[in-house]
């Protein structure tokens, strides 16, 4: 999910952005069913008393062939279930559609994985060893009519640079020995590879989904709990009934109801209608909706009296800085940007102390070592004026340095006061920061295509590793690099931590290499979210991990 969307961005960028949303555009609007096996919920309710109603805004896409963003994946997470999925109880990867956790060969090469039996998609064909393969090439395929934007997340994976180039129609490293077994060979060893095997986009899919790519993408046909009843209404709803015929245990709900509000605030006044069962607080409300509803004990998960979820999220949420653009190609320039912001009053005053200061790409939930301190993320406006010194803005006899950034933000979406907070800080040290407030949709291929100067970003771990807050956005040809760092040294240092088995060690290095990003300020850590999120009194149980990906399937209505 990488980029995120809720508080921060989309989990991913797009290369090809304006055709994704060109497409999306002209779907809109197309309606199907999902097919067989359905609860009875009707498209477009929420009326049902076992129907969780869940406050989204719109996702850019809800086929786990681009699961790019927080939005989507929490659609994706509901109706699709890959291999294994994290459990935060014991940090560590279990079985989900696998029956087990996979044979390692003793290279390190090569992970066997058993299936369940009896698994069938939503339209009743039977997921199989084929429909893990089908799908992971999906996400190397440069020809579909909507190639994903993910398929990095497999390019440990022997074969999938060559499909991704166009120079093989299938991927050397999948295999599938029989019906029940699929196989991974990868290029080297990877130690985190079981935890990649996680993300909601390595999930299996029907033939459908090639015959029928367009529908697919509008009423995606999954394995999961949870199934589409009719076609995504775009900036409406997204209704899904519960499948009876899951493999698993059965859903104590009957469907969830995602209402998709373009304006959070609404989303919380809907909720203390009683309208809705999942909304974010709005800012300035965070301890008074607590008095209110209670607090959840462990941050994540909601009961009836303590309702309120404020637990850490596995996020960053920060600045992206073109290092591509003449001005802010120069290091002192990014330097003091960063040195001048004071991250500590956007947390008190917009956020009630309730978010922690970020000192470095790493949230505490992912590592909170010292060592991953970056030197430019405290407040120092004297270090920060010298360096614009330095970088040849000297502050005129009004402390103005003839510096003018544009500073790009999907408008809309909560960011407006902290970039308001931003721009202050920069005025402080003579910079003129030029706010310029887009669609989510028109700023994810701005960041993508490296078309701004300062944008507002963020990243969700995809899965719960160091890996992945370091490899999507700083690795040279990751494509959610939308710094365009660049460092030979750094990659070379991100391809040999991969395959250190040992857990400290792999530790040691990827902090090593997180402080040395620290030193070029490709982008500007602002704070780690946590939750501010409530869940409504009628809702028993419901757990929201600190990835924003939400337990449905578990969930329970009093």
């Amino acid at each position: 999910m990488g980029i995120d969307t809720k508080q921060a961005i989309s989990r991913r960028q797009f290369t090809a952005g304006t055709l994704a949303a060109s497409a999306l555009a002209m779907l809109a609007g197309c309606s199907g069913e999902a097919g067989a096996g359905a609860g009875s919920a009707s498209s477009g309710s929420s009326s049902s008393d076992r129907v969780f109603r869940c406050y989204l805004s719109e996702p850019a896409y809800i086929d786990p062939n681009n699961a790019q963003e927080t939005q989507g994946a929490l659609v994706v997470h509901a109706l699709f279930d890959p291999l294994v999925t994290w459990d935060w109880s014991t940090n560590a990867a279990v079985p989900l559609a696998a029956a087990e956790l996979p044979s390692i060969s003793e290279d390190g090469l090569t992970y066997t994985f058993k299936l369940r039996e009896g698994m069938t998609f939503h339209n009743g064909d039977p997921v199989d060893a084929e429909s893990f393969r089908r799908g992971w090439e999906r996400l190397a395929d440069p020809n579909l009519a909507t190639p994903s934007e993910i398929g990095y997340h497999l390019s440990p994976v022997l074969g999938y640079a060559e499909m991704a180039a166009g120079e093989a129609t299938s991927m050397a490293g999948l295999a599938c020995p029989d019906e029940l077994t699929f196989q991974v060979t990868l290029i080297a060893p990877m130690a985190d590879f079981l935890a990649v095997c996680c993300h909601p986009g390595l999930s299996p899919v029907p033939q459908a989904a090639l015959d029928d790519q367009a529908s697919f993408l509008e009423a995606p046909i999954g394995n999961g709990p949870f199934m589409m009843d009719g076609a995504w209404q775009h900036n409406q709803y997204i209704n899904l009934v519960r499948f009876d015929d899951y493999y698993g245990e059965a859903p104590a709900i009957e469907g969830i109801y995602f209402d998709i509000k373009a304006d959070p605030d609404t989303a919380f006044s809907e909720f203390e209608a009683g309208d809705v069962d999942f909304a974010p607080i709005p800012t300035g409300r965070i301890q008074d909706t607590i008095d209110a509803y209670g607090k959840s004990e462990d941050g994540y998960t909601a009961e009836s009296g303590k309702q309120v979820l404020t637990g850490s999220q596995a996020n960053t949420y920060f600045i992206t800085l073109n290092i591509s653009d003449p001005i802010l190609s120069d290091v002192n320039v990014r330097r003091a940007l960063s040195l001048a912001i004071n991250r500590q009053n956007i947390v008190d005053t917009l956020y009630e102390g309730t978010r922690a200061v970020a000192t470095s790409i790493f949230p505490p939930v992912i590592d909170d070592d010292p060592e991953d301190a970056w030197e430019y993320c405290t407040y120092d406006t004297e270090r920060a004026g010298q360096l614009l010194d330095k970088a040849g803005y000297p502050a005129d006899e009004n402390g103005k340095r003839n510096l003018t950034l544009t500073l790009s933000y999907d408008g809309g979406r909560g960011h407006e006061d902290i970039m308001s907070s931003i721009q202050a800080d920069l005025a402080n040290i003579g910079v003129t920061i030029e706010q310029e407030s887009l669609e989510w949709a028109a700023l994810l291929p701005r960041l993508g295509d490296a078309q701004f100067q300062m944008g507002r970003s963020g990243w969700t771990a995809d899965y719960p590793t160091m890996d992945n807050f370091l490899y999507p956005n700083f690795y040279s040809t990751a494509n959610d690099n939308s710094s365009t760092f660049n460092n030979p040294d750094i990659d070379a240092a991100l391809d040999a931590a991969r395959q250190i088995t040992d857990d400290e060690d792999r530790k040691v290095a990827y902090r090593q290499i997180c402080h040395a990003i620290g030193q070029d300020v490709p982008v500007i850590p602002i704070m780690h979210a946590a939750h501010n999120y409530v869940v409504s009194e009628r809702v028993k149980s419901f757990m929201f991990d600190a990835q924003l990906l939400g337990d449905f399937k578990n969930a329970e209505i009093a």
